[in-house]
């Protein structure tokens, strides 16, 4: 499922805002396509080859806020259609010196090659940086450099056009097109890496736009821009649920309503209550010791964005370096909301600090410090501090050493495939977890960890 949102202030009047949409993209098949958009207009263009959605209003001011949803489903035998005729290669006219710096580099890329493809091969090589003479420094630039492309491969007979890609990635928000290059060997169009000359289509990437004259067109509105969000579904699944809910009437309960961003935000909420059933089993059943009741499910949760590994020695370090801190905030005799209020404070310079730490090493995992719950970190480094100071450093090892292992526990049930799927499309779950902890609440027996301690009392007995 992927998703197209469209921002734009409208200017007090009538708007009209046009998206192009694919229509044929090479390895997949659209299955559905539809637009939310309240109190818009809306349809689908379709001539000369591009299709466009368009909205239209008659009194709009304001921030306005489009979507377009489309389903595509990955097939291999998928492709763009044949033109029905050979494009057209307008020819650009270029001054001097340019016109003659444009000759050199299309005569020698000419000489290395025998076919359209292998032209655009050689051509896009030689206008890389490392391989760059006099001629391409004086043409190109990175703002030019996709169009430069096309006019010199149309100027040299080659049909050429840019097209715009998505890369997809499951639960991916907020994210842009990549340029790309075709040309038209004689018989249908390629698709070439600006940068780097790889011929063809990857299979994770969605061509989205490809030889429309624009992406995106707002009349009556300005500062407008279009982002995409994507989340990979089970087709099957997701049509058998969509049809009986809408036989019951009840289709505009259902989470895929909702938009893709939101979507993912509460496929990691809904995570939470399996993260909270392991700390009830694990406190009230086995009798594990955390500090804190449900510390160790934010935890888990950091984890899920952070994975196990990275999140572990992120977390070990601030809890660390925070007591030392705390240490420091005990000589100075504060009232327990200023120092509260002061270990959050340091807590986001420490997490500053190992994120910067982390980036200047080259660990991409220094930037997600950030996803700990910096509220819940300072308390924790509190009553570790206080613990230390009445039960001892014993008391803090177990303590601490529980709330990282229902952690541990509780991210690898949350951060399971299986898990993730059934408790988005299948919410109603919940309430079986729920009868489990209501059924773990009336539990009144030994918990598993006391049963080594009264061993003595049998022996008596």
């Amino acid at each position: 499922m992927v998703e197209a949102r469209i921002d734009f202030d409208a200017v007090d009047g009538s708007v009209l805002a046009s998206l192009n949409i694919p229509e044929q993209p090479p390895g997949f098949r659209i299955l559905t396509e539809q637009a939310a958009s309240p109190g818009y207009g809306f349809s689908i263009i379709d001539t000369s080859g591009s299709r466009r959605a368009e909205w239209s209003k008659r009194e709009v001011s304001g921030p306005q806020t489009l979507y377009f949803k489309a389903q595509f489903i990955p097939d291999p035998d998928a492709g763009p259609e044949i033109p029905a005729r050979e494009p057209k290669t307008p020819r650009t006219f270029w001054e001097e010196p340019e016109a003659t710096a444009v000759q050199e580099i299309l005569s020698q890329a000419e000489a290395r090659s025998s076919t359209p493809e292998s032209m655009t091969r050689e051509l896009i090589r030689l206008m890389q940086p490392d391989s760059r003479t006099q001629n391409t420094t004086l043409l190109v630039s990175e703002e030019n450099y996709l169009d430069l492309l096309v006019d010199m491969l149309n100027h040299s007979g080659i049909a050429a056009r840019t097209a715009d890609g998505l890369r997809l990635e499951d639960a991916r928000r907020r994210q842009q097109l990549m340029p790309y290059l075709q040309i038209y060997n004689g018989k249908r169009w390629l698709t070439f890496n600006p940068k780097t000359a790889e011929q063809g289509v990857p299979e994770d990437l969605l061509l989205w736009r490809q030889g429309a004259a624009s992406l995106l067109d707002v009349v009556g509105g300005e500062n407008s821009e279009v982002s995409f969000s994507m989340l990979r579904q089970t087709v099957p699944a997701l049509q058998l649920a969509t049809m009986e809910s809408a036989a019951n009437g009840l289709g505009f309960l259902s989470f895929y309503e909702l938009p893709i961003e939101e979507q993912s935000m509460f496929r990691m909420l809904l995570l939470l209550p399996l993260g909270a059933l392991m700390v009830a089993f694990m406190r009230i059943v086995i009798g594990i010791r955390t500090s804190g009741t449900f510390m160790p499910v934010l935890i888990a949760v950091a984890f899920v964005q952070t994975t196990l590994v990275p999140g572990l020695i992120a977390f070990l370090s601030v809890v660390s370096i925070g007591l030392l801190m705390r240490g420091y905030l005990s000589s100075l005799n504060l009232l327990l909301v200023s120092r509260i209020s002061a270990l959050i404070i340091l807590v986001i310079f420490i997490t500053a600090g190992l994120s910067i730490i982390g980036y200047q090493m080259g660990f991409n995992t220094g930037m997600t410090v950030t996803f700990f719950p910096m509220v819940i970190i300072a308390w924790t480094i509190e009553r570790m501090s206080i613990l230390w100071e009445e039960e001892g450093a014993h008391e803090v090892m177990v303590q601490g050493a529980g709330s990282l292992f229902v952690a541990i526990c509780a991210y690898l049930l949350m951060s399971a495939p299986l898990a993730g799927h059934l408790t988005f499309n299948f919410p109603e779950l919940h309430l079986v977890i729920l009868g489990l902890i209501l059924l773990m609440g009336q539990y009144t027996g030994y918990k598993l960890s006391e049963l080594r301690r009264f061993t003595p009392m049998k022996a008596y007995d």
